[in-house]
């Protein structure tokens, strides 16, 4: 037996990590779709990074599980950290050279490093009593303020350092517009400037990340987790709690992964293309840093406040007002290109998601007996951000289409979808208790 002390003590540990992972990925996020639009050279290309980061994310989360099932969690996590490190370095390379495929690969090593490191929350989960479990996974995911703080803080910093050693590069020609997009937005027929700063901050501080899970993650979280091991009623009533199938049949089950589909993807697909759309809209990269630090202090600030409500009034109550908060941003966005509205609404739709996406981590644990935490937690995480890529991909697609209003639409519309959802998944629970 483990004391609660050392379960502590390791949440210290991977919150350190995690903090130093969040502000590496953020800083180059806040800069990914400009990037992205101006190596690629069109709308559809602004969101082609991040599609690559989900899809990797999908590809690799499942195999995460399986790797920190029979590795151990330390592992599973330094495999995700050295990934991350590469593509960091890779971003780099593609950045000072104006290589757009180089990129794209750079984009794919981030999305499999996260797809190990948001284990981190069934890790953290599995470690304490199922009363305490949401607010302690709202303790890791609150690990996100300080990238939501320090990434997007680093990018003006981390690109005068880039200029000051030459390391910035100017593409030319500039992007192609017709003669109609031209007249509105002139500042499309300029050359457009980008920097290496963000993926050198990022190099460093996810190398940090590996090196502290490596040495300070000690014991393996899998043994001190086994004493918290139980099977949960809902999965002993079934019969069979060894089968992934069947425990993807619980009504409880679906409603947590589909909470955290729906909720990733809205929130992914807004957040990718915010930046290009305020690129368009003359904003500054300062600008742009605020939005989107704005966005993340949404998606992480109030982690420890969500999981203690979370804890205390219940996973569909919340999963209801995250619904409604991510209708609220769809609205809220796409009013005005002004600073005010853009704040506002990006703010509220890192806030929806992580009401969602805490609640359903929570439920999800909730209905995992010890032995399959990882293995469905990782087919979980590949849904999710198989789904998030797909709205990703759409991103570029839906803006050329309709502008950021068009985007903001099809947010609102899954937002809705998931309240029903709620409603229907609640009541098939309630029936399988009463039975």
């Amino acid at each position: 037996m483990y004391p609660l002390r050392v379960s502590h003590r390791l949440l210290t540990t991977l919150f350190f990590s995690q903090s130093l992972f969040s502000a590496a990925q953020i800083s180059i996020i806040t800069l990914h779709s400009i990037a992205a639009g101006i190596l690629g050279g069109s709308d559809a290309a602004a969101g082609l990074p991040t599609t690559m980061v989900t899809f990797a994310h999908s590809i690799m989360a499942y195999v995460m599980g399986v790797v920190m099932g029979r590795f151990g969690r330390r592992m599973g996590l330094c495999l995700a950290y050295g990934l991350g490190l590469a593509g960091a370095l890779l971003g780099f390379v593609a950045v000072l050279k104006g290589i757009f495929w180089l990129l794209l690969v750079s984009s794919a090593g981030m999305g499999m490093a996260r797809a190990g490191s948001q284990m981190s929350r069934f890790v953290i989960g599995e470690m304490f009593p199922v009363e305490k479990r949401a607010q302690m996974i709202g303790r890791i995911v609150f690990a996100g303020t300080i990238g939501a703080i320090f990434g997007p803080a680093l990018v003006e910093p981390s690109s005068q350092l880039a200029q000051f050693l030459g390391l910035d590069i100017v593409t030319v020609p500039p992007l192609a517009r017709s003669p109609l997009a031209l007249a509105l937005m002139p500042s499309a027929a300029s050359a457009q400037e980008l920097t290496t700063g963000p993926w050198v901050i990022a190099a460093l501080l996810t190398c940090v990340s590996l090196l502290v899970t490596f040495f300070l993650l000690r014991p393996e979280p899998a043994l001190v987790a086994r004493q918290y091991s139980e099977l949960p009623r809902d999965v002993a009533k079934s019969g069979n709690a060894e089968k992934l199938a069947d425990l993807l049949r619980l009504p409880n089950v679906q409603l947590a992964i589909l909470a955290m589909v729906i909720c990733q993807t809205v929130m992914s697909t807004l957040m990718t293309i915010t930046p290009w759309h305020m690129h368009l809209t003359d904003h500054s990269n300062a600008q742009v840093s605020l939005v989107i630090a704005a966005h993340v202090l949404g998606m992480f600030g109030l982690s420890p406040l969500t999981g203690y409500l979370i804890d205390r009034y219940g996973r569909e109550t919340m999963m209801i007002v995250a619904a409604l908060i991510l209708i609220a941003s769809t609205i809220i966005s796409p009013l005005s290109a002004q600073m005010p509205y853009l704040l506002a609404g990006l703010f509220l739709l890192g806030l929806g998601w992580n009401f969602g996406y805490v609640a359903g981590s929570s439920m999800l644990a909730d209905a995992l007996s010890g032995a399959q935490r990882t293995r469905v937690a990782g087919f979980n995480d590949m849904l999710v951000a198989f789904c998030a890529g797909l709205g990703t991909l759409s991103s570029g697609f839906l803006f050329g289409l309709g502008g950021f209003l068009f985007v903001s639409a099809g947010g609102g519309v899954l937002a809705v979808l998931l309240l029903g959802l709620i409603r229907t998944l609640s009541q098939r629970q309630m029936a399988l208790r009463g039975a």
